[in-house]
């Protein structure tokens, strides 16, 4: 009867093995929405797919995600293709997904709206980066497949429009695994070179032919590139990362030829006009200063110019006559004031004068004498003083006064009792 047992481990392994007899879920299709997604160190991703209705457990191992162009999220509605095994361990089945898309999108759509997204979020696609293309050349870059169509268009299109630019061609692949790699090798490499604009793109294609100007290598070295760069990828429909991030978008490569270079007629015709005007400028102002010579010809003083000086001339003799007759008065004026001082008798006799003065000296010195208190002490009078204040009554001393009698010879010191 124990032969009629299966373990645990054996009943696990017998519904494994026959699920994996069943041709259609080893190879199976299934939509449903990604929720509690979670990626561990190893790398492995551990989900649940589910619908309005169930759910199923689901695992990407590293090695199946290496091909995915989107990073899975929760929410996605997708489309996985894979196979349903049973995981011994736990006893329960689960989703083993090969490949993912997302639900009526694809993957490439999907990859290309994420890194539109987070490269718009850092500004990358910020106007304010953008520098501007020189509107006069002299070098171009391009950077291209060397054979195909683009490049031939971009070549004949510069060369007819304005001949007189140089053409750089760094060539690379445009489509493939390695082509994203050589294009940022050659946005490097041209920036050696003394380039005034730089041309990067391709022909049409499917979004998988064009998909390495999609690549967020290519996004980022277009960004940090120090020349202007002008994006030309596919035709007027088609958009890729690289038209975002570049300084300048063109629909075609024709077209990115024709922003990047004037076109030689209009550069002629400008300069036409330009000579036309600075002819006509220069024409009308030799017109403006005859007439002004013309009208300053025509005036009196240079018809006859003598009657400037003989004008002048007058007024000298004037100013001449003027200052003969004031110097003559000053002279006269002058001369009668030395004859009024020379009448003086100071300066006839000068000793008459000198002997009055000395005699009025003298008076005074009389009268200075008589004033003088020296002389007056000589009369047998003296000064009375306390404390070198003159004493002129006997009010103003009282006993223990100390007084100073001064006399002719001499002064006394004595006290009042």
């Amino acid at each position: 009867m124990e032969d009629d047992y299966l373990t645990v481990s054996q009943a696990n392994a017998y519904i494994n093995r026959m699920l994996k007899q069943d041709v259609n879920l080893q190879n199976i299709y299934i939509r449903g929405e990604i929720s509690n997604y979670k990626t561990y160190p190893s790398g492995h991703s551990y989900f649940t797919l589910k619908d309005e209705k169930s759910q199923i457990p689901a695992v990407m191992f590293k090695g199946r995600k290496y091909g995915l162009k989107f990073r899975p999220e929760n929410g996605m509605k997708v489309i996985i293709k894979g196979k349903i095994e049973v995981f011994e361990r736990d006893g329960k089945y689960q989703l083993y997904a090969n490949s993912m898309t997302e639900d009526g999108i694809g993957d490439l759509h999907v990859a290309f709206e994420q890194l539109k997204k987070k490269l718009d979020k850092e500004g990358l696609f910020d106007e304010a980066h953008k520098k501007e293309i020189p509107k006069y050349p002299q070098v171009i870059g391009v950077i291209t497949a060397r054979t195909g169509a683009a490049i031939r268009d971009i070549i004949t299109t510069i060369q007819r429009r304005y001949p007189y630019c140089e053409i750089l061609v760094f060539s690379t692949l445009v489509q493939g695994d390695m082509a994203a790699h050589q294009i940022v090798h050659q946005i490097r490499h041209a920036q050696q070179y003394d380039i005034d604009t730089l041309i990067v793109g391709r022909g049409g294609g499917s979004i998988e032919d064009l998909w390495p100007f999609n690549e967020e290598s290519v996004a980022r070295e277009i960004y940090a590139c120090e020349i202007p760069v002008i994006s030309a990828v596919g035709h007027e429909i088609d958009y890729t990362i690289s038209d975002f991030v570049a300084d300048k978008r063109a629909p075609t490569p024709t077209g990115a030829a024709m922003l990047a270079v004037p076109d030689i007629n209009e550069v002629k015709y400008k300069v036409n006009q330009l000579n036309e005007r600075i002819n006509k400028s220069i024409n009308d102002k030799l017109i403006q200063n005859k007439e002004k010579i013309d009208n300053i010809s025509q005036k009196q003083i240079f018809k006859n110019p003598e009657s400037i000086y003989e004008i002048k001339e007058m007024q000298l003799d004037n100013l001449i006559g003027k200052l003969n007759v004031a110097s003559k008065n000053i002279i006269s004026e002058n001369r009668n004031k030395l004859i009024k001082i020379e009448s003086r008798s100071v300066l006839r006799k000068p000793e008459e004068v000198t002997k009055g003065k000395r005699e009025q000296f003298l008076r005074n010195v009389d009268k200075l004498k008589i004033l003088d208190p020296l002389l007056t002490l000589k009369r047998g009078y003296s000064i009375v003083k306390i404390d070198d204040k003159v004493i002129s009554s006997v009010k103003d001393v009282k006993a223990g006064d100390e007084l100073d009698i001064k006399f002719d010879d001499g002064t006394i010191n004595t006290k009042v009792i």
